[in-house]
């Protein structure tokens, strides 16, 4: 009677290890997961380190313009003939959209000695008013003709040239003067000196009011409060 009960322990643990041994060897392995997905349920994420070092280390941002401009010419010699042509048609869209925001005084977009409020409204007061100074560049390029198509002038040259020049002084320190009392009265708690406003100012009214950047924003004659 033991006898029959040991050879049915026998049999029954040599089932069990065959099908242990069946159930083994029908497990088909899953393919592994991809780095940088999310694993399945039942499986540990992978690493972010791991997928980082299948990619590769990505580059600091330029820290100058001279660097910018040189990764810019190393990007552009790997590129086909067509890609650097519609390269060059995007860059230069870019930059004349730039511009004309620059051109139409969007704040993001003008140059450093141009933003603020107090130098809005400064530019505001040289548009709004005639200004002598802006006579400067044809005045000269005027006198500088005249002298050298009738040599015989060239003794009043001079002299002209220097009273030009003396009025022209004359309108600039006015112009300084009423620019920093609009902002004095507009902007009390305005930090920026006097000499630098008025300066600023008389070098916008120096130019051509067709040729001011940004552009002006108000008409001759408007009241600049």
């Amino acid at each position: 009677m033991q006898g029959n009960l040991t050879g049915v322990k026998l049999l029954g643990r040599k089932n069990d290890d065959g099908d242990a041994k069946q159930a083994a060897s029908t497990v088909v392995e899953e393919p592994a997961v991809a780095a940088g997905t999310t694993a399945p349920k039942g499986r540990p994420t992978p690493k972010r380190n791991e997928s980082a070092k299948r990619r590769g280390p990505v580059a600091p941002a330029p820290m100058t313009t001279a660097e910018a401009r040189k990764r810019r010419k190393e990007m552009r010699a790997t590129l086909t003939k067509e890609e650097r042509k519609a390269d060059k048609v995007e860059r230069r869209a870019a930059m004349n959209e730039r511009r004309e925001r620059m051109m139409a005084g969007e704040e993001a977009y003008l140059l450093p000695r141009d933003r603020g409020p107090v130098r809005r409204l400064a530019r505001d007061v040289v548009d709004s008013r005639r200004n002598v100074l802006g006579l400067f560049m044809p005045a000269a390029l005027g006198l500088i003709f005249v002298m050298l198509a009738v040599p015989q002038v060239q003794l009043y040259i001079s002299p002209a040239m220097l009273v030009l020049m003396a009025i022209m002084a004359v309108d600039g320190i006015l112009l300084g003067r009423k620019v920093n009392k609009v902002v004095d009265a507009k902007f009390p708690d305005n930090t920026e000196g006097h000499w630098k406003l008025g300066l600023y100012a008389a070098g916008r009214a120096s130019q051509m009011r067709r040729m001011r950047a940004p552009r002006p924003q108000v008409e001759r004659g408007a009241k600049v409060a």
